[in-house]
């Protein structure tokens, strides 16, 4: 039986080469390559043709829920694993949209990690114990009626991305917003990138200017 191919998505060279070894060791499977971008990943995906990616969600330009989207849909077929230190609801929620088939965080034990990489080419849908228990009690919290929610101007963002957007709009920094949502300035930070990587721009003036050109932050009373 061939061995499974990876390919390692992650803009930290240490973490890449700890995780080639370890997973050099294990006879069934083959890495067959390293990226530290979302565009690269995208890129190497359709070339390489592996598997499964190891996905880590924060890099540079593309983050990793961009590119988990794009290499789906050219490439259904491969199983993407998303490795990463985020376990917040949103990150793993954007994840399952995107595609995902597993979500782990970083400081997963290895044979945690080896068992969802054999998981994930198998088809199965793999997430650690902790990002399972968040899901189970984000599905089992009461949610809004669809009909009470005010209509979204981004669809494509998440419900904490679209209000991290407005604020956005409204001229907050991300301490500024981190402080009123009761949220670390690193959650913060992964937020504002994703929401770069679904609009498209290239920094936070690109994506004042969208926000505020479908109507958003315009009636914070924050001076123009």
């Amino acid at each position: 039986m061939p061995p499974i191919r990876i390919l390692i998505a992650d803009d930290h060279p240490l973490f890449r080469d700890g995780l080639h070894g370890l997973l050099d060791a294990v006879p069934d499977l083959q890495v067959v390559g390293e990226v530290a971008t979302g565009e690269e990943a995208v890129e190497r995906a359709s070339a390489l043709q592996p598997n499964v990616i190891l996905m880590d969600i924060k890099m540079p330009g593309l983050n990793g829920i961009a590119a988990t989207r794009e290499i789906l849909a050219a490439n259904p077929q491969i199983g993407i694993l998303v490795l990463t230190m985020f376990e917040d609801d949103d990150s793993v929620l954007a994840a399952m949209r995107a595609g995902a088939q597993g979500y782990l965080l970083k400081a997963a034990s290895h044979e945690e990690l080896l068992r969802a990489i054999h998981g994930v080419s198998n088809g199965e849908a793999i997430f650690g114990p902790g990002i399972a228990r968040r899901l189970i009690g984000f599905f089992a919290s009461p949610r809004a009626a669809p009909s009470t929610a005010a209509p979204r101007r981004f669809p494509e963002l998440s419900a904490r991305e679209d209000e991290i957007l407005r604020l956005i709009a409204q001229g907050l920094s991300n301490y500024q917003i981190a402080d009123q949502l009761t949220l670390s300035v690193k959650t913060v930070q992964n937020h504002v990138s994703n929401i770069f990587g679904k609009l498209q721009v290239a920094d936070r003036a690109q994506a004042v200017i969208r926000a505020r050109q479908a109507g958003l932050g315009t009636d914070s009373g924050v001076e123009q």
